[in-house]
C-alpha cells in the first residue's frame, strides 16, 4: 500500500515498464514517453504521503494516462511552426509585391523633402 512508507524505487522497478508502455502507446513519441514516465514517479516523490491505494499499478496507470493526455492536449495548443526560425525568416524577408504601390501611395501625396 502506498502512503507514509512509500518506496518509490521499488515501485519504479516493478511498474516502470508498464507506465512506459502506456506513455509510449498514448504519446507515440519515445522522448515524451520517457519525460512522462519521470513525471509520474516525481509526482509520487513529491506527494507520496497523499497517495493511498491498495493497487499501486492502477494508480500509476491512471497517473500515466492523465499526464500523457495532458501532454497531448498541450501539443495541440502550441503553434505548429514553433521553433522554426528559418520559416519565420523566409516569411519576414519575402518580397512584398504590393510594397512599391503602398510606398507610392503613402509618400506620393507629400513632397519628397518631407
Amino acid at each position: 500500500m502506498l502512503g507514509a512508507g512509500l518506496n518509490v524505487e521499488a515501485l519504479y522497478e516493478r511498474y516502470g515498464p508498464m507506465v512506459l508502455r502506456r506513455c509510449r502507446y498514448l504519446l507515440r513519441n519515445e522522448d515524451e514517453a520517457m519525460d512522462v514516465l519521470q513525471d509520474v514517479f516525481m509526482n509520487l516523490i513529491k506527494q507520496g504521503d497523499r497517495f493511498e491505494a491498495a493497487y499501486p499499478s492502477s494508480l500509476l496507470y491512471r497517473i500515466a494516462t492523465n499526464l500523457s493526455l495532458n501532454r497531448i492536449r498541450d501539443r495541440k495548443r502550441q503553434p505548429s511552426g514553433r521553433g522554426d526560425g528559418e520559416t519565420l525568416h523566409r516569411v519576414g524577408c519575402a518580397p512584398d509585391p504590393d510594397a512599391p504601390l503602398l510606398r507610392r501611395w503613402l509618400f506620393g501625396r507629400h513632397p519628397e523633402a518631407t
